[in-house]
């Protein structure tokens, strides 16, 4: 296996779904300064950057994103302040198609369905300053009524398509079977397992 490998966070549910692909893994809590803006990959390679400064490697950031159709993409990389600001019920509100008007919802859906969206996570993986890859999971859901308290970030609104549950409601055990976190990490075990 390969030298020790750390995963930057301070995020420990994001840490525990990262450790069940990664036993090894361990957490290294770094405050990064994180760049607001909506090209997601922008903000991995910032904080990428950002981590060299202070660890050599070998390492890995994530940054998990949430597009919602019917808000033209919104909030993407923006969901932590979404979510800070509005909570799972809010969000699911000003995403509920039932609430937006006919011709709003034509210019805001373009091709898109109601409160379809998509979750991505990229995982940004160093070895050194000089060897960076980036690895990208993404699952397709629909945006719902809020399934209860939230316990980790917006999983009481995102029901993955073809499961009857949100996010909250699965096991963890199922929830990483299948999460866009899980994606991009197996994606990243590939690689990391085929260069050893």
């Amino acid at each position: 296996m390969v030298e020790k490998l750390y995963f930057i966070t301070g995020n420990k549910n994001k840490f525990a779904e990262i450790k069940v692909i990664f036993p090894e893994v361990e957490q290294l809590e770094i405050d990064l300064d994180e760049i607001q803006e909506t090209d997601a990959y922008a903000i991995i390679k910032h904080k990428m950057k950002e981590a060299l400064k202070h660890h050599s490697g070998p390492f890995i950031i994530e940054d998990t994103s949430l597009y919602i159709n019917s808000l033209n993409g919104l909030p993407g990389p923006l969901i932590k302040w979404f979510m800070q600001k509005l909570g799972g019920e809010g969000i699911w509100r000003i995403s509920d198609s039932k609430k937006i008007g006919k011709d709003q919802m034509e210019t805001l859906m373009d091709n898109s369905n109601e409160n379809l969206a998509e979750a991505k996570t990229i995982i940004g993986y160093a070895k050194s300053a000089n060897e960076i890859h980036f690895f990208e999971g993404s699952i397709k859901g629909e945006i719902v009524k809020p399934s209860g308290e939230t316990k980790f970030g917006w999983d009481p609104i995102f029901k993955p398509i073809g499961y009857d549950k949100t996010f909250q409601q699965m096991s963890r055990e199922e929830k990483n079977s299948i999460s866009m976190r899980k994606i991009a990490a197996q994606k990243l075990k590939d690689f990391i397992d085929s260069n050893n």
